[in-house]
Formats: C-alpha cells, structure tokens, sequence
C-alpha cells in the first residue's frame, strides 16, 4: 500500500491494467450487482437538483419509477447510499444507445449541457473503490476485480494503460491535481522511471 495524504492507495491501482471495452461488455456494470452506485451525501443533493432535467435522457421505466422514488436508497448490507436500481439489477438512471450500448443518462444530460453534475464519483474512479475508517479518518482506495470487466482487462494490457492512467481524470475530480501527481510520482518511483530519467 502507498499512503499519499490521508489515502492508503493500493498498489494493484498503479501495477494493474484497465481500460474499459463497451462494444465488449454493453456497459454490464450499470446492469449487474446487489446495489448502486454508492454516493455521497453532496451528490443525492444534485440528483434532487437536477432530476427532472435527467428525467428526458431516461428509458419509460426509470420515468416511471422516478415518480415515486428519489433515485438513490440505503443499501443495508454494505451501509452505504447508492442509486436506486431496477428489480432485474439495472440502475434506474442507465439507457442504452442504438447498438444495445448502455450509457449513463445523468452524464449524458451533462455531456448536453444541462446539468453541472457529471455522475457519481464512484461511477468515474471505477474500477477503484474507495472505504473509509471513521476512527482513523483514512481512505483505503482498492481495486474491484469483476468477472464482467474482463474485456477492460485485457485491452488495458493491450493499451499499457495503468488503472490510475485511466480513471486520470476522475482522480483529480475527488482529489485535486496536487493528489494526482503524487500518485503518478509514486507510480513512476515504483515503475524504476524516476531512476531513468536521472541517468539519460
């Protein structure tokens, strides 16, 4: 584990490699799993914010059950609040494209200019998920390892391209560019490129 700030950073996030393949898995983490995207307080707000601006970018069914649900519950056993999810697993804010492709409606309203909020936090950094220890006040940030991201795996190898690359962006959404830069130092200390670019 690499501690950067008050965050214990698996190294799997810096060894290991991701890159996400839609045309492969259809967007299955948005239809498969016990719960939702786990949120943060701050962002159930911006879905009560912003849902009827959503609501348009929504399959009938997600309309529907939207009328009477706020779009994120408590999920009892992992403790956390996630967005609410259809009987069959699928998240009541996932529509598909032309091409059977899932895609994330809040993010799409987003993409359209509609809304400021791009989706949940935990949906941009995945695969890293993140835990918290309430008495110690650190971060353990790992990486879920899923039987159906396993087309992301193998075009990650393909791409070299480290999960903390890939999830570049959402990192420095949660974090700040300071944090993500000490990562990318750490990573290049692991990787032996610090000590290369001394020698040359």
């Amino acid at each position: 584990m690499l501690v950067i700030d008050d965050v214990l950073v698996s190294e799997d996030i810096i060894e290991e490699c991701f890159c996400c393949d839609l045309h492969a898995c259809k967007g299955a983490c948005c239809t498969e799993g016990d719960y939702g995207a786990p949120l943060e307080k701050a962002e159930m707000g911006e879905i009560t914010k912003y849902l009827e601006l959503i609501k348009p970018y929504l399959p009938e069914r997600s309309v529907a059950y939207l009328e009477n649900h706020p779009g994120y519950e408590l999920y009892e056993e992992p403790k956390t609040w996630g967005t609410s999810c259809h009987e069959d697993g699928a998240c009541v804010f996932l529509n598909k494209d032309a091409n059977g492709i899932g895609y994330c409606a809040i993010e799409k309203a987003w993409a359209d200019g509609k809304i400021p909020f791009k989706k949940p936090v935990s949906c941009h950094l995945y695969p890293i998920r993140i835990s918290k220890n309430d008495i110690s006040g650190f971060e353990a940030w790992n990486y879920d390892i899923w039987d159906i991201c396993a087309a992301a795996r193998i075009k990650g190898k393909r791409l070299k391209m480290p999960i903390y690359r890939f999830v570049k962006d959402a990192i420095i959404r949660k974090k700040g560019q300071d944090f993500y830069d000490q990562l990318e130092a750490a990573a290049d200390h692991l990787n032996g490129e610090d000590q290369l670019t001394l020698t040359t």
